[in-house]
């Protein structure tokens, strides 16, 4: 089998499913990449069991056909270091060696055979959910997967609902101690669904989507057991949760007469400092509010003999309050925050707290983050 391909070419594709070829000692198969010449078209195929990548290429020069599995991140790491030239491709399928010439230079690999690696699974679309750029897939991501759980017995948990309805998208993430919601309004579905996708698949998708220079297109096709994704010349395959996602507009509080206006970034920067005293079991930020333009950070370590506070100023619309939070959970989702100040709704010191950005720019999005409070 021989085929000629553009260097660049390559490696751009090569990379563009990366992500997927990590290391993977119970089939170590999978760390490599799977090269099929069928007619005129190139195919790579990426996998670690859960997710799979494809992509096809066509090719102008070609002789033979078949499949054989290439030691990918080798390949890639000698492509870094070519130039844009044509690559030469000579392949021996009944003894799995590859030689390819670049230039003036020779190589040779050992690959394995076809017949070794996992079956690729259907990739044909039953109907297409929604289109949603992938600039706006990144972005939910980025807002939602660091509130996902890792308990395997609640394995809904683990990943991030997608929500399809005639109003738009949503995407919920929670691991019962905090919970984001992130609406699109400018995304209207095809059909309505409702599924979730495992925190790992997503971080893949993420850094595929992060390797292109202009957003595109992704076309979502959600099954009974799988979400199909395409875009360009890529077809992914992510296997979804089986599971019953928990009913998390239940756990929302609709009257929260409290309300704490901030600066976000003041009022992260006190938490950070303020919590270094803190317990670092339990790092417990303490939120004292007695007047309407004042508001006490305060942390201690009993153990230790420690503490720490410091006052901020606010706008507080509310009655008296003392209320605890975990530290960590207060960090993460003031970090994905991007407003300059921020408002916390609260109702009673044993019920959860809404963070909500303050005038947020993006228009056609809603963001609210819940964190339950903790015994002081």
């Amino acid at each position: 089998m021989r085929f000629i391909i553009n260097s660049q070419l390559l490696l751009e594709n090569l990379q563009s499913i990366g992500s997927l070829l990590v290391e993977n000692k119970a089939l170590p198969i999978l760390e490599k990449c799977l090269f099929k010449i069928e007619g005129n078209t190139l195919t790579l195929v990426a996998s670690d069991s859960e997710s799979v990548a494809v992509v096809a290429i066509p090719l102008e020069e070609v002789s033979g056909e078949g499949s054989i599995a290439m030691p990918a991140r080798q390949l890639m790491d000698a492509l870094k270091t070519v130039p844009d030239i044509p690559l030469v491709f000579d392949i021996d399928l009944e003894t799995s060696g590859i030689e390819f010439s670049a230039g003036t230079g020779q190589f040779r690999m050992a690959g394995e055979p076809a017949d070794t690696y996992p079956e690729i699974p259907e990739m044909e679309s039953q109907g297409l959910t929604a289109r949603i750029p992938s600039d706006v897939l990144v972005r939910a991501i980025n807002k939602t997967a660091f509130s996902t759980g890792n308990d395997q017995f609640r394995a809904a948990m683990c990943g991030v609902l997608f929500e399809m309805k005639e109003d738009g998208v949503t995407f919920v993430a929670t691991d019962a101690h905090k919970l984001v919601r992130y609406r699109r309004t400018d995304i209207v579905p095809l059909k309505t669904a409702s599924f979730v996708v495992p925190k790992k698949a997503l971080l893949l998708l993420k850094n595929m989507f992060s390797l292109r220079k202009e957003a595109v297109e992704v076309d979502l096709d959600a099954t009974e057991k799988n979400l199909l994704l395409r875009y360009d010349n890529v077809r992914i395959s992510c296997r979804l949760i089986d599971g019953r996602y928990p009913n998390y507009e239940a756990v929302i509080p609709k009257d929260n007469p409290n309300k704490l206006t901030i600066s976000r970034l003041a009022f992260l920067n006190c938490i950070r400092r303020v919590c270094i005293f803190a317990s670092r079991a339990m790092p417990q930020a303490r939120l004292s509010l007695s007047s309407s333009s004042e508001l006490l950070v305060s942390a201690e370590d009993v153990e230790s003999s420690s503490a720490g506070k410091e006052r901020l100023v606010c706008q507080y619309d509310g009655e008296p309050m003392e209320i605890g939070f975990n530290a960590k959970y207060f960090l993460e989702m003031l970090n994905n925050v991007e407003t300059e100040d921020v408002c916390i709704e609260m109702s009673q010191p044993s019920r959860a707290g809404l963070v909500l950005p303050v005038d947020n720019p993006e228009k056609n999005e809603d963001i609210l983050m819940l964190v339950m409070p903790v015994m002081m």
